[in-house]
């Protein structure tokens, strides 16, 4: 659907339509009234007319246009042949003998009429934008427009083949990304699982073989598993600003994605039941409903840390903000703002190496899988579908089973887990030396895990 624009330095219209799957801005020699406005809006009619006749002919419409020269000019129809006599009947006296019959193969079947990939890239890509969502219409649109249409764009679908599909692979896994480096082969499968996904569509209903058949995708490498342990855990909750304590400590204990626990809202916590509903995240400052997946809305149980946290967050919190989690502003917490300005510098002080955010997640899993946690209950509480990703991604920290979910976890933190109002004031404020123990008096254990965590997580690698 083409659009009647205007240039707002110069108050020229120019008409903005799309041809074979290309954004084509064309410049009229008309001012900004409201009778050239009707004007342009009828001859954009006109080109989208002709667009779906497959009659429109850019060189006529704007022949001083560069683009002119972009696109094939639509070939008239063939003349009928002009009608010939018929000759006389010959003399049966004259004729010879017949002759032996000639035995004619029957035609080849025509080739199949498909239209334009771009064409049908377009009808593919309306159909299925309803069931998206905004920032996955952005990757499938920015695929189209900046790799697959420029490539196949003005090829009819039936002709597209196998090997300019592997080719266009090929040349895709060389191309530079962000910042120089070549696309990653997580990116290329999903450029190449895109035009798959056309071409099985446009082979469905125009009965042909689609060339992606059989092509298997790029090996990728597994994802980066990099938990902290409940040693370092504690660390980063002890040494933060007092006001990020109940964000980290059920960010660690919960599981939630970033997108997930920054777009929590207080109708969202059931203190009653000891829930969090997850049912809406945040993506680029705004609200969506739902979550990444349809398993991951989905309630999670609020350990009694965690209840504790969201307690003492709920008492600070300004009766007019509805954000659990929020900025200066009272806005939701911005991701890019906690990565750079909270947690590299937080992880930076305390000496760990640098982790993605994302890590306290796997952090969650870990920790309850070290503490005997069931697996089931442990895949609900992160919204997994089954366990499979579970033992294939954290089968390492897998120890034994627990009869009561959440009741070995509960022990190891109320054991050895951090406290939302330590005794001591915030680390980074100032640092106490450890005074010796009085004689007589014990000291608390400076080893926060249990001696199953200790020993699983000495025999780690990391």
């Amino acid at each position: 659907m083409g659009n009647v624009r205007v240039r707002t330095d110069t108050g020229r219209i120019f008409i903005d339509f799309r041809l074979h799957g290309v954004r084509c801005r064309e410049y009229l020699s008309l001012q900004d009234t409201p009778e050239n406005r009707q004007t342009a809006q009828n001859l954009l009619n006109q080109i989208e007319q002709e667009i779906r006749q497959g009659t429109f002919d850019y060189a006529a419409h704007f022949p001083n246009s560069k683009r002119a020269g972009q696109f094939p000019r639509p070939v008239a129809p063939p003349a009928p042949a002009p009608a010939v006599a018929a000759a006389p009947p010959a003399d049966p006296a004259l004729t010879q003998a017949p002759p032996a019959p000639v035995v004619v193969a029957a035609p080849a079947p025509p080739p199949p009429q498909t239209p334009l990939f771009a064409d049908f890239a377009e009808t593919w890509f309306n159909e299925c934008e309803p069931g998206w969502r905004p920032r996955y219409q952005e990757s499938v649109r920015g695929a189209l427009d900046q790799h697959i249409l420029p490539v196949f764009g003005l090829k009819p679908v039936h002709e597209i083949r196998r090997a300019d599909v592997l080719a266009f692979r090929a040349a895709l896994s060389k191309k530079p990304g962000r910042g120089g480096r070549r696309l990653s082969n997580v990116r290329v499968n999903s450029v190449v699982l895109w035009l798959s996904q056309i071409l099985n569509e446009a082979s469905l209903r125009f009965e042909f073989s689609p060339a992606t058949n059989g092509i298997k995708p790029l090996k990728t490498p597994k994802p980066d598993v990099e938990p902290f342990s409940l040693t370092e855990v504690n660390s980063i909750i002890d040494t933060c600003r007092p006001e990020w304590r109940p964000y980290f400590i059920t960010r660690f204990f919960t599981g939630l994605r970033s997108g997930e626990i920054h777009g929590l809202r207080w109708h969202n916590i059931d203190f009653e039941r000891n829930q969090i509903l997850v049912r809406e995240t945040l993506v680029d400052g705004q609200i969506q409903q739902g979550a990444k997946t349809y398993d991951s809305c989905r309630d999670v149980p609020m350990l009694p840390l965690v209840r504790e946290a969201l307690l003492a967050q709920r008492e600070a919190c300004p009766e007019h903000v509805e954000w659990v989690f929020y900025g200066s502003s009272y806005a939701p917490v911005d991701t890019g703002n906690f990565t750079n300005r909270i947690w590299k510098p937080l992880l930076g002080y305390l000496g760990l190496r640098y982790r993605r955010p994302y890590q306290t997640r796997h952090t969650t899993a870990t920790l309850l899988l070290a503490a005997g946690e069931n697996p089931e209950w442990i895949a609900r509480l992160m919204g997994h579908t089954n366990t499979e990703m579970l033992f294939t991604r954290y089968s390492r920290y897998v120890q034994d089973l627990t009869r009561r979910d959440g009741s070995a976890i509960d022990r190891l933190l109320s054991d050895q887990g951090p406290r939302v109002k330590p005794d001591e004031p915030c680390q980074l404020e100032k640092r106490k030396t450890r005074k010796q123990p009085a004689s007589g008096r014990k000291e608390r254990s400076t080893t926060s895990p249990t001696a199953t965590v200790t020993r699983l997580f000495r025999n780690d690698s990391r």
